[in-house]
């Protein structure tokens, strides 16, 4: 996701309710992203990452384009498996 100072003064919050708020304040923007850019049903988003302000989430290849064009988003990446 692009630069968004909530998240940053979430995160410089060392204590446990921060920590707490940080998870709740992105779960949310990270769901809210994907309502407002894929239709309902269509994707399953399996976690958010705190410390890039990022999630991973399975969708097709052209929800992935649509979600690559979406405003906030910086980079979208196909998840690559080690073997």
């Amino acid at each position: 996701m692009n630069y968004d100072p909530e998240y940053q003064r979430l995160r410089a919050d060392r204590t446990e309710k921060g920590a707490y708020e940080l998870d709740l304040y992105l779960s949310k923007k990270h769901d809210q992203l994907l309502a407002s850019t894929l239709q309902a049903g269509t994707y399953k988003r399996t976690l958010s990452l705190v410390i890039v302000d990022g999630f991973a989430v399975e969708i097709t290849e052209t929800q992935a384009n649509v979600l690559r064009s979406a405003n906030g988003v910086r980079v979208v990446e196909k998840n690559q498996e080690l073997v």
